[in-house]
């Protein structure tokens, strides 16, 4: 199957999986309206179209299986190709009556749109386009029917295929690759900077994309005076008795991986690293674990972030100031809940419930005084029964002598 086709396969597999989400949160009806997607692009788009368009667009359905799109002439033709649409509706002056029409005809309850003050990945319909649909509306019973699409989406994006999972291992797979070619090729005395670009020639070399913005992924951090974060790195040099720390991941056929990784620079005579190194490492593994362990459908984000950050702060050290881990998929930071405390940037997510298909990080950290950072980051998948490794979990401190 080419990759076209592939795409197309995965996008008619979302779009049924969309009607279920319906069915399930008894919902009428879900429109997503877009235009000029190319400047601005509303992040369901890519599960149930994967095109662009240009005039303004309508892609809905309903719970009782409706698949319809409304666009203008030029783009009709992708529609009808992609095959994920029972009805393509073209127009050439006005989006407005074929959209008032439809409504008509299917009469919805409520319709969900794509906003949400939660999750931004539900929340595609910039104000703007509201008040334009809201104009479109007027005079109608529908304009009082809107409402947030914000759990339609979260599920949407959340709950992956198992092709859409198979995406996800493959790289995973080509970053533990580039780990391990990168590993091999650190010694001390290198910059951060002289890392990353090497890890940059093996992401180029592949033709691919990294999971974030080029220019700081991969975050690579050596010893206790760097920055940690979303930064890129710097000419700080690796030395004797430095923790490096990693953090990177690829997009590859359209998903993402994002792992991070973390290695004690020996110093000369050293055969091992010194406790305080040894017991943060030990901390990180055992949170990851506990986290992992209460991970199953049901359990909100914010119980399992619970899990890990008292097993941190239980061994002495303070706790981090992030989510314990998120969601990953075609975005590196997907939408839907978070593993995550009651914080205000959180929003109501850390209270969304774990389901099977779900693919999170879990990436508790610490700092190491004298040392550096120790951050480990593995992507598990929720299922039925319980969550599973889609790598293979760093458990052994990588040692490496300058």
């Amino acid at each position: 199957m080419s990759a076209a086709s592939a795409e197309s396969a995965l996008i008619q597999e979302k779009v049924a999986q969309a009607v279920g989400i319906l069915r399930e949160q008894n919902i009428d009806l879900w429109l997503t309206f877009v235009r000029e997607t190319s400047a601005v692009r509303d992040p369901v788009l890519p599960y149930i179209y994967g095109h662009d368009v240009t005039w303004q667009s309508a892609f809905i359905f309903t719970r009782r299986g409706e698949r319809i799109a409304i666009l203008g002439h030029y783009d009709a033709e992708t529609a009808r190709r992609l095959g994920a649409y029972d009805e393509v509706i073209t127009y050439h002056e006005a989006f407005s009556a074929p959209l008032r029409s439809l409504l008509q005809r299917l009469d919805p309850a409520q319709i969900a749109v794509n906003y949400s003050p939660n999750d931004a990945h539900a929340d595609g319909l910039s104000h703007g386009m509201y008040l334009l649909l809201q104009e479109y509306l007027a005079g109608t019973p529908y304009a009082a029917r809107l409402t947030s699409a914000e759990r339609a989406a979260a599920a949407l994006r959340g709950r992956k295929t198992p092709a859409e999972v198979a995406r996800i291992r493959q790289a995973i797979a080509t970053t533990e690759q580039i780990y391990a070619a990168t590993f091999a090729f650190v010694r001390a005395g290198m910059t951060e900077r002289a890392i990353g670009q090497f890890m940059h020639g093996q992401v180029t070399a592949r033709g691919l994309e990294t999971s974030w913005e080029w220019a700081s992924c991969p975050a690579v951090n050596s010893g206790p005076d760097t920055p940690i974060g979303h930064a890129g790195p710097t000419d700080t040099v690796v030395e004797p008795g430095h923790l490096l720390h990693f953090d990177f991941g690829v997009r590859e056929n359209g998903y993402t991986s994002d792992i991070q990784r973390v290695l004690y620079m020996l110093r000369p005579g050293e055969e091992d690293a010194p406790p305080p190194v040894r017991h943060g490492f030990a901390t990180i593994v055992a949170a990851i674990q506990a986290a992992v362990a209460a991970m199953r459908p049901g359990v909100t984000g914010a119980e399992v972030d619970a899990v890990a950050r008292q097993a941190v702060t239980a061994a002495g050290y303070p706790e981090y100031k992030y989510a314990t881990g998120h969601h990953m998929g075609r975005a590196c930071h997907d939408g839907g809940g978070v593993l995550g405390p009651h914080w205000e940037r959180y929003g109501a997510t850390p209270d969304y419930p774990l389901e099977a298909g779900h693919v999170y990080t879990v990436e508790p950290g610490l700092v190491v005084p004298g040392y550096g950072y120790m951050g480990i980051e593995e992507d598990v998948l929720v299922t039925e029964t319980g969550t599973v490794f889609l790598g293979a979990p760093q458990t052994e401190l990588l040692l490496l002598r300058g």
